[in-house]
């Protein structure tokens, strides 16, 4: 795997997708971040440390699960949060946009949670490829790919972004 952006450039990056959260949602008491299962999770966990430290105030996380809304995969057991979002602002929160099937999935968990007064994407990064007509409000890196590519994200050992060539079918 050949590494995209180092541990430094990814803390640099999600410190300026947080501030362009907190710049444009004035209201914040509104505002709930909701991370995508799995890797979105530590990502919206990270956002929320440094609105912490920028406004001082704790912005609510929570983790989604998406996997029973997605029309790829039928699954009847997922964790689904108890949660009202009426009237919220919602940052859903990714590591990789790349169909764009994950977005509207989370969109869609959003809307059975209640009916919030605005849903926003924030990617950590874009590679391209998408099938549905789906745009992120937050991107820290566009990265196109070739299809025979994938993006990982580490944000545990040797963090950063890498790319992957995966084998021909």
């Amino acid at each position: 795997m050949k590494k995209l952006i180092d541990e430094a450039k990814m803390t640099r990056t999600i410190r300026r997708l947080s501030h362009e959260i907190v710049e444009r949602n004035i209201a914040l008491d509104d505002l709930v971040l909701l991370g995508i299962k799995h890797n979105g999770t530590p990502l919206a966990s990270m956002i929320q440390k440094n609105i912490m430290h920028i406004e001082g105030i704790k912005v609510p996380m929570h983790e989604l699960d998406i996997s029973g809304y997605r029309d790829d995969v039928v699954i009847d057991d997922y964790d689904q949060l108890n949660l009202d979002l009426s009237e919220k602002i919602v940052v859903v929160i990714d590591d990789v946009l790349f169909t764009g099937r994950t977005a509207r999935a989370s969109m869609d968990a959003c809307i059975d949670l209640g009916r919030p007064k605005k849903i926003q994407l924030c990617i950590l990064v874009d590679r391209g490829h998408r099938e549905l007509p789906i745009r992120a409000d937050f991107v820290g890196k566009n990265i196109p790919t070739n299809i025979n590519e994938k993006i990982v994200v580490n944000f545990t050992d040797d963090k950063g972004v890498f790319i992957k060539q995966l084998k021909e079918k």
